[in-house]
This record gives structure tokens, sequence and C-alpha cells, in this order.
């Protein structure tokens, strides 16, 4: 649902359904119509400042991430947050506290793995780190791991997290922060999916250490990976946003190259060319490539009951969009499916212990950085 529109209404309305009054102003007549077209309805559960990341708690609260480094824990209705730490973060440009994910064993360790950006000696780069969450406050923070090199800029640190379906390994992506090269630098952990074991250490059997890359290298010829996922046959999805075109959803497989910045369906933004993915040229291509492109942020695979037709598909948070994407996954194959206008940048999507879909706005150019909760029209 439109801002603009929301802007208009009680608060009692915002919080229902987001079906609308009738009005005799017809740009409100046209929301209302694109409203009740959707295949879902809207309600807002919460308001954040500029949020990055949402992750749900067994017990049903959420851990939120804001940008400039703030950490909530907020209830199960939205309706109460509370700061439970204050990360030391470079949030310039693209820099912010990222990714949130709750460990494998977090009923009984309560550990949290999260993501954020920093500077150090010789630049700034993307920071993986864990804490345990006691009495309502994340404790014992501690740095597991820092891409490098670290360089100047302020743009595509990346930070997603994931944890393999046995939870005994952890899989970080880390962009190419802007400056291309890095991405095919064996070397460089800039432009790559890692694979690290729970401690933040390169995991054993990685498969390209053998070929002289850094030993936490998974994949690489990556540019800016905002989305990661496992599906249920334990296949690993990724989405990144590609340059003037060419934003992609990937299936990551082991050792392969995915050719950025040699090979990319979009072209740089100064106009030159960058070869297409093409047979044989050595590059793995998308599973699917959006031109225009959509700016995808996070990135969810439906597993619940409460849309039955998309259990198994994969969701994306749209930015420059203002959309929620959806792509129809079958095995190891993809395409699009639907994309939904949602009038408002979307920077992450989660699937709710509810089987519900829930959506955070990131707060810039217009969006307040709600989150909403969708669920099935009825």
């Amino acid at each position: 649902m439109h801002v603009s529109l929301l802007a208009l209404l009680p608060v009692a309305l915002i919080a229902c359904s987001g079906n609308v009054e009738a009005s005799s102003d017809p740009a409100s007549d046209n929301v209302a119509t694109q409203a009740a077209t959707m295949p879902f309805t809207e309600t807002v559960i919460a308001d954040f400042d500029s949020p990055w990341a949402l992750a749900f708690l067994p017990d049903r609260r959420m851990l939120v991430s804001e940008k400039d480094g703030r950490m909530l824990l907020v209830s199960a209705d939205g309706k109460t947050k509370s700061v439970i730490a204050t990360l030391p973060v470079d949030s310039a440009g693209q820099g912010a506290l990222m990714d949130i994910v709750p460990a494998p064993g977090f009923a009984q360790n309560k550990q949290v793995y999260f993501s954020y950006s920093a500077a150090g000696d010789g630049g700034k780069g993307v920071v993986l780190a864990r804490g345990v969450l006691a009495d309502d406050r994340l404790r014992q923070i501690e740095a597991l791991f820092r891409a490098g090199p670290l360089v100047e800029g302020n743009g595509h640190y990346s930070g997603r997290i994931a944890f393999s379906p046995d939870g005994k390994y952890l899989f970080f992506t880390a962009g190419d922060r802007q400056k291309f090269t890095p991405a095919q630098d064996k070397q460089a952990t800039l432009g790559k999916v890692l694979r690290l074991t729970l401690d933040g250490k390169p995991a054993p059997g990685n498969p390209l250490a053998a070929q002289g890359f850094n030993p936490a290298v998974w994949s690489y010829g990556h540019r800016n990976l905002l989305g990661l996922a496992f599906d249920a046959q334990g296949n690993l999805w990724e989405q990144e946003m590609g340059p003037k075109g060419g934003d992609e959803v990937n299936l990551i497989r082991p050792g392969l190259n995915y050719g950025w910045p040699n090979a990319s369906n979009g072209s740089h933004y100064d106009g030159r060319d960058i070869p297409d993915h093409k047979p044989g040229d050595g590059y793995e291509p998308p599973k699917v490539s959006w031109n225009p492109v959509i700016s995808p942020g996070g990135l969810m695979i439906y597993a619940g009951n409460r849309f039955p037709q998309w259990k198994g598909d994969a969701f994306i948070g749209g930015l420059s969009s203002k959309a929620l994407v959806r792509v129809d996954l079958n095995g190891t194959e993809a395409r699009k499916g639907d994309q939904w206008d949602m009038g408002a940048r979307i920077r992450d999507v989660a699937e709710g212990p509810d089987g519900a879909i829930y959506v955070l706005e990131d707060g810039r150019d217009g969006s307040q950085g709600r989150l909403i909760r969708l669920d099935p029209r009825s």
C-alpha cells in the first residue's frame, strides 16, 4: 500500500487489513483498486529508523537492525521494543548494522550472529560478529571475521548470513566494495561467498584453497550480494545487485566463478558494455536476471502453509523498484513470478512463525521504515 495513502488514513485503519474506504479522489481510487487486487492484505506491525534486517526468535519476538548501529528486541505484536546493543558501525553511504541471524542452537546457547560495516587501518570493510542474548541485552560481543582487504568507499558491503542445513557451517557474503577486480582476486575475500566455521574460521574442505584462493572462499565473481538462503532441498540461493541492469538470482555451487566484473547481463553506469553471460565463457550464468533492475534487498525462501501456492518459492525485497518480487523455484531452476508494487523501498523480507510474510521498509526515499505483515486475502 502506498505511503501517501496511509498518511491520509486514521491509525485504526492503518492497523487493519489494508482495505480502503471509497474516495472521491481518483488517485486514491487507483490505490484502493490496486490494494483490492493484491493477493494479500497488509497490517502495519511497527515502525523503525532506517531498518536493515529482521529475524524471528523461537518465542516469536523479533530482532531488528537499524542502519546507525542499534539492534532492537521487539515484542511479537510489535508494540514494545528495546535497544539491546549499539554497535560501532561506520554508517556512511551503504554502511550499516546489517544482517541478524539467530544461531542454529539458539534455544540452548542464545547466540546471535550479525554483520556490520566498520572502519579500520587502511579503509573500511564488513565484519561478521556474534553475541549472546541474555536478560534482554546482547552480551559477550565478539568479531569473528573481517572481509579484506579494507578499502576506501562506502558501498557494496553485502554482509548476508546463512547457516548450512546441518548447522555446522556459516555462509557469509562479502561484496566487491565497488572496486570490481577484487571479485576475481584469489586472495581477496571481497566479491565472494565464504564458507566459515561457526567461530568465523575458514571451513575445512573449501573447494578453491588448493588453487591458491583464500581458504574461506566458496564461490567468487560476485558484485553486491544482499540475499542468501537455503531451500528445503539444501540448495543455496543468492541474489545480488547488478550494475546498470543485470540484477541476478544465482544458484551457488562450490568453486564456481559467477563472472563479475568480466561478465554481466548489465552495463557500466557510464554506458560502457560488459560482455553478457554466454555458454562456454567459463562463468556461471544467473538463473534469473532483470533489466531494468529491481535493486534486490533481502531474500527469503517460503516454507510455510499460509500461502500454500508459494511454498518453496523465493521472495525478494525490491529497493528502487519499491516492490515485493516472487521467483518461482523448481529444483535447481528458477523463473520470474510476480512483482507487486508496495509503494515503498523494501529492504528485507522474512517468514514469520505464523507463516505470514513480513516485509521491512528501509526508511529512505519516502519509505517510513515500517514492518508490515502480509496475510492471505480471504
